[in-house]
């Protein structure tokens, strides 16, 4: 039994935001019926073609779904949607400004059809306001919401390196709709949800904002290390590896001092007492530490830092982290199948006693389109002219 058993999700869904948080409602159990336009489907499967002629982000973000394709302008799918939705117990979408209200499936329209339905819609800007019909992706929105000024190098502002925006989105949509789930579980009926990639992401960059505004002045940008705590970041070792650290307290400091750098000396050095004076001195502590780094290797390094029980990493790379040792010995890889064989696939990150989660197929683009159209009781004949037609 998982605690989406049951739960049935209507996804008119696209990229990355709203197919993140429907993968992991799939993966708690909820059947999610994906519903992809006839020949073409999601057009994130065609982002790449890395994964055994599969797309890397479709491959993220779609297994354990069913794939049903309509072209829900035609007015025998908008039945058919119509059809599905009064079975439904959400129903989520991120197209366009107003494109779903065009089709006829507006928000008030739902509302009075379906009381039981809680209806989810993600937006780059929100429903109303100036920004309501601008594009939004996913670099874009971190423009917005002042995310690439704060990142990157203090020469070079730069996006993060994943769909940060499309994803804090997507985990917004996810939390919001099992919210909902539970508050009907209560009252008995649905609800409307909303959420935009701007306001995501404006919740997630919440220090920057407290720190720009009370302050006056914006957080600097320093590569990978911490704008406001120091020594925060990356430091070089003898063999040309980089380790990375954090202190995040004066205990923590006296203990870098004696047992990692084996200066204890410096603990009495005005320059570096406090966090706001290390800041301050960042260029000369960083000499001092690149001195006494460049003497040892990047494992002699963490060894100290180990045994001073100081929080550090390595620089791993992006293949070093599918093949980490922990994720190994925690046992968070399954095999999924997919139109192209069987690929592997990390287990979604919440632990529940008791429960494993669904890890099922990828769908290949409208695989489950007949079994799907049979179980609201369509047969063959209509369905083979609704394919010909080009309707489904």
């Amino acid at each position: 039994m998982r605690p989406l058993d049951g739960i049935t999700v209507v996804a008119l869904e696209q990229a990355v935001a709203a197919p993140f948080a429907t993968r992991q409602l799939a993966e708690l159990g909820a059947r999610v019926i994906k519903i992809e336009r006839p020949g073409v489907g999601d057009f994130a499967r065609d982002y790449d073609k890395t994964v055994k002629g599969m797309s890397s982000h479709f491959v993220w973000c779609n297994h354990s779904k069913q794939s049903l394709t309509l072209n829900i302008k035609e007015p025998a799918a908008k039945n058919i949607l119509d059809q599905l939705l009064s079975t439904a117990d959400v129903f989520i979408q991120n197209f366009g400004p107003g494109a779903i209200d065009r089709l006829g499936f507006g928000i008030e329209v739902l509302k009075e059809k379906y009381p039981q339905l809680i209806i989810c819609s993600i937006s780059g800007y929100g429903e109303n306001g100036p920004y309501r019909e601008k594009k939004a992706y996913d670099l874009l929105v971190q423009c917005e919401a002042g995310l690439v000024s704060v990142t990157g190098s203090e020469e070079v502002p730069s996006k993060v390196g994943i769909s940060v925006a499309d994803i804090a989105t997507g985990m917004y949509a996810y939390s919001g709709i099992l919210t909902a789930l539970l508050t009907r579980s209560q009252t008995g009926k649905g609800c409307v949800l909303e959420i935009s990639m701007l306001e995501a992401l404006g919740e997630w960059m919440g220090f920057p904002l407290y720190y720009t505004n009370y302050s006056g002045t914006e957080p600097k940008r320093n590569g990978a290390s911490h704008a406001t705590i120091y020594p925060y970041g990356p430091f070089a070792a003898g063999n040309g590896k980089t380790v990375f650290l954090a202190i995040q307290n004066d205990r923590e400091w006296e203990q870098f001092c004696k047992v990692v750098l084996r200066q204890p000396d410096l603990l009495q050095d005005a320059r570096f007492v406090t966090n706001s004076s290390r800041v301050l001195h960042r260029g000369e502590l960083q000499r001092l530490i690149d001195g006494a780094f460049m003497q040892l290797t990047a494992n002699e390094v963490i060894d100290r830092l180990e045994a001073a029980k100081i929080a550090n990493a390595r620089l791993n790379t992006v293949q070093e982290l599918w093949n980490h040792p922990q994720l190994q010995a925690r046992n968070r890889w399954r095999q999924v199948d997919s139109p192209v064989g069987p690929l592997k696939a990390l287990l979604p990150p919440v632990t529940m006693e008791g429960m494993e989660p669904y890890m099922g197929p990828i769908p290949a683009l409208g695989q489950h389109s007949e079994q799907i159209l049979a179980e609201c009781g369509f047969d063959q004949n209509t369905i083979r002219k609704w394919q010909e037609a080009g309707v489904v």
